[in-house]
């Protein structure tokens, strides 16, 4: 499996997430691949985990540049790509920043809306000169 298809499962678990809030990763991993929604795959479930794991961290960072917007208001598409990304940002030395965000960018293109790559490269790019700065 690439690191993209690893990163667009990532992305498919997160988004199945925010609707099964109240349950964990690991369930929602293991439901998944029982019913062969998914391939095992060690990055996909290394970001999922992360990302579960640093959630308010990771909004935390998302909403300090989506002036005036709430996490309710964010299409739930893009709010589950910026969250394997910002994961990845934060938490995922071995990734370099850019290419979280460009691959971000690219899964945004195949599963959002016209519009949702260029908020999301506008957000990332935002928390990566924070990151920069740090």
């Amino acid at each position: 499996m690439t690191r993209r298809q690893s990163r667009e499962q990532a992305f498919v678990l997160m988004f199945e997430k925010s609707f099964r809030s109240d349950e964990k990763m690991e369930d929602i991993i293991s439901a998944a691949l029982e019913s062969e929604m998914l391939k095992e795959d060690e990055f996909s479930f290394l970001i999922s985990n992360t990302a579960e794991e640093n959630l308010d961290k990771i909004d935390e960072q998302i909403l300090k540049y989506c002036r005036g917007w709430s996490l309710s208001r964010i299409p739930k598409v893009s709010l589950a790509i910026m969250r394997v990304a910002v994961a990845e940002m934060l938490f995922i030395e071995s990734v370099p920043v850019n290419v979280s965000i460009s691959e971000a960018v690219e899964i945004s293109k195949i599963y959002g809306e016209k519009n949702d790559s260029s908020f999301i490269n506008g957000i990332l790019s935002s928390i990566s000169k924070e990151i920069k700065n740090v």
